[in-house]
């Protein structure tokens, strides 16, 4: 392998991370110089130097493989990891080392789970910090590499996309890989920017917190400035905002950029989009109902609100919470928990299986019972007109497997540190589909510090696993013995 070039290529996706930082460090100018102007402002330096360094000193060498593509992807999101987790460590409070390493690869992960008890006690640079995780992890460390790089040749952006996008994310980008990152750049600001103007205008919510939750709401994150997350606002207003903003961050983006270069709703016609909204729709009113029913909601506006909120973030993988989902009656609980599996579209900054995926897999089960009524027949796959290759619903069941049996064993494994059985079970599998928000016992606005060391370091190692689709961070333990 040329060391080399993946040196080079790791060192761009730390200076982005440099300058998140260094934004960061503003941020806490800003407020007065606050507790976190050094921990930042240290932090970014070494940062920068180290990702600096090989760009000055080691010698062009052309482009990577495939192999070495697999290498920049893995260790630029776990060397973004390690160098982000430094203002925590610095700034110290609540953040061990193991917290520090549990917060930042939650954070660039976008799964939002968290080990503060108490977030509003940290400073306004750092808190502006953990929102500028989900930023970059959002968008992809290779996203950001893809764009500064005008001399990266279309084999080069081949490479690293195969192991930055899924197969089934890079379907509906009906454009060349270079203007693909352009694309997932423009969609991503814009929801961040116009979601952010509609806090702040419609539900009167500070700039500085409606920024933070814009970014956690584009990057499907979850981590709030505020301890009781949404419902710290007590504004219907702002929970309908984020609720059609999570919505749309769960689709995908290439989609949401066609149809308004197009100026048409396409979109909704795409049998992928169609089963993700008409899931939310209906489940939200089952919800709903469940929970007048039960006697959690006293109108069903408010119901219906508290439902489609919390379903919403969930479905879309991002963890925002209004109410203690915990706490209502089983059968919400259980499609809760479905979608928390399900996750949102391909090709969106979501987690979780991906609705795709489900897609692919009820078609061809309907397949499978086709043919069991007419053994002799020739039946076929297809998603809307598409007629799916043998192979390729092969690999999308076979990956829905995997992605079940990692989280039985991190589950397992949990349940081994003396972990009870309910949270081991909804930690494991929330971590894996990058979601964040539990189900288990200690509620919706709880935190993870009391998990022990061992099992929040399983649990960053499985976000990344989830974040990563499990094939690539799996695929480089065996780097060297590839052909």
């Amino acid at each position: 392998m040329k060391l080399g070039v993946i040196s080079r290529n790791i060192g761009v996706a730390l200076v982005f991370n440099s300058l998140m930082m260094f934004v960061s460090v503003i941020v806490s100018i800003c407020y007065g110089f606050d507790a976190s102007f050094s921990p930042l402002f240290l932090s970014a330096i070494i940062t920068l130097a180290a990702g600096t360094f090989p760009l000055i000193f080691v010698k062009k060498s052309g482009t990577p493989n495939l192999k070495e593509g697999f290498v920049v992807v893995v260790f630029a999101w776990i060397l973004s990891c390690l160098f982000g987790m430094l203002p925590y460590v610095l700034w110290g409070g609540e953040f061990s080392l193991i917290n520090a390493w549990f917060e930042s690869v939650s954070g660039y992960t976008t799964t939002g789970s968290s080990i503060l008890v108490n977030v509003e006690a940290l400073p306004h640079g750092l808190l502006f910090w953990r929102s500028a995780t989900h930023f970059i992890g959002g968008l992809g460390v290779v996203a950001f590499m893809l764009l500064v790089l005008p001399t990266a040749k279309d084999a080069y952006s081949v490479k690293l996309s195969k192991v930055e996008m899924s197969a089934l994310s890079k379907e509906n980008y009906k454009f060349k890989l270079f203007k693909t990152a352009r694309v997932i750049t423009i969609v991503y600001l814009a929801i961040i920017a116009i979601e952010t103007l509609c806090l702040v205008f419609f539900s009167h919510m500070s700039f500085f917190d409606a920024i933070n939750n814009s970014m956690s709401t584009a990057a499907t994150g979850g981590f709030s400035v505020r301890n009781g997350s949404i419902a710290y606002y007590h504004s219907p207003s702002a929970e309908v905002i984020i609720i059609i903003f999570m919505y749309i961050s769960g689709l995908h983006f290439g989609l949401i950029y066609s149809s308004f270069a197009n100026r048409s709703l396409k979109i909704f016609r795409n049998p992928v989009v169609k089963f993700y909204t008409l899931g939310l729709v209906v489940c939200s009113f089952i919800i709903a109902i469940n929970l007048m029913v039960g006697g959690s909601a006293h109108s069903f506006p408010t119901a219906l609100r508290n439902a489609a909120f919390q379903l919403t973030s969930i479905a879309s993988c991002t963890g925002f919470a209004t109410d203690n989902a915990s706490a209502w009656p089983a059968l919400s609980i259980l499609l809760l928990l479905y979608f928390t599996f399900q996750g949102a579209c391909s090709g969106s900054t979501g987690g979780g299986i991906k609705a795709d995926r489900i897609c692919v897999f009820i078609s061809s089960m309907k397949a499978q019972f086709r043919k069991q009524f007419h053994t002799n027949a020739v039946t076929r796959t297809r998603l809307g007109n598409r007629v799916l290759e043998d192979n390729f619903v092969l690999d999308v069941n076979a990956f829905i497997i995997f992605y079940i049996v990692i989280i039985f064993i991190v589950a397992l494994l949990l349940a081994f540190c003396g972990v009870n059985i309910q949270d081991s079970f909804t930690a494991s599998a929330t971590s894996m589909g990058n979601c964040g928000l539990t189900l288990a016992t200690f509620g919706s606005f709880g935190n993870y510090s009391a998990f022990p060391a061992f099992g929040k370091f399983i649990l960053t190692f499985e976000m990344l696993l989830g974040r990563l689709e499990i094939y690539p961070l799996l695929m480089i333990f065996g780097v060297y013995k590839w052909k």
